[in-house]
């Protein structure tokens, strides 16, 4: 397996991942009462949009061509992590 082809699996996994946490919190928030489910809502829809740059990202990843790839790694390990970092603090927000 080369670079491109494990960055690209690390990524699906991670989505994988946010999928099922969203799908969780999903669930909290039908449950929650009523004056914390429209912030609980406006978290999960800021998720989704995280969520969705995340795909965006990874079908450039997987569209690329070799030499495209390793000139662009390292701006997209770079939006990566702030994707990640963006989706993980509106998980915190429900705890």
């Amino acid at each position: 397996m080369n670079d491109r082809s494990e960055y690209v699996e690390k990524m699906k996994a991670k989505l994988d991942e946010w999928n099922a946490e969203i799908d969780k919190l999903q669930a909290k928030v039908k449950a929650a009462e009523a004056d914390a489910k429209a912030d609980y809502e406006k978290q999960l829809e800021e998720m989704r949009k995280q969520r969705d740059r995340a795909q965006e990202k990874l079908k450039e990843a997987q569209d690329a061509s070799d030499a495209a790839w390793s000139d662009m790694r390292k701006g997209m390990e770079s939006a990566w992590e702030s994707i990640s970092s963006s989706f993980q603090n509106a998980i915190n927000r429900f705890r």
